[in-house]
């Protein structure tokens, strides 16, 4: 039996800041949205392991299936943060998804190992970065 403690994380610091999120607001709307990252941030997070092991073992399944997790996790938190946020202010934020995101592409695409972890470590940090914000953002409205 697989022990969770020793399979990879690639997401760890997404998937805590969307579970903080989700348990943490009162709102159902903002609690659902959180969710969603959350789940999503889950399904990639195991596609990067299954990718990173057909890397490891020089063969090219879970490509694309990643690549469109990891977009479908970046869909989720701009959903989260909100259109109006995302397009505007958040622009900063959503610049660094989106090149993080490319990179993990880029990386995927040529089978460096080295590269998708870096990638991913960026990636993580920048979905992250906007789940924390947006939190703070709505805690401080509620205040």
């Amino acid at each position: 039996m697989p022990n969770p403690a020793r399979e990879p994380t690639f997401l760890p610091l997404t998937m805590a800041a969307a579970g903080s999120a989700a348990d943490d607001t009162a709102d159902p709307l903002a609690r659902d949205s959180a969710q969603a990252v959350q789940h999503r941030a889950r399904t990639a997070n195991a596609a990067a392991a299954d990718c990173w092991t057909a890397l490891v073992a020089g063969c090219t399944s879970g490509r694309q299936t990643l690549i469109n997790e990891l977009h479908h996790l970046s869909l989720a938190t701009s959903q989260y943060a909100g259109t109006r946020w995302w397009l505007s202010h958040g622009s900063v934020h959503r610049r660094r998804v989106v090149a993080a995101e490319g990179r993990i592409d880029d990386a995927v695409r040529d089978g460096d190992g080295a590269e998708f972890a870096e990638a991913f470590v960026g990636y993580d940090q920048a979905v992250a970065t906007v789940v924390a914000h947006v939190q703070s953002r709505l805690g401080s409205v509620a205040q």
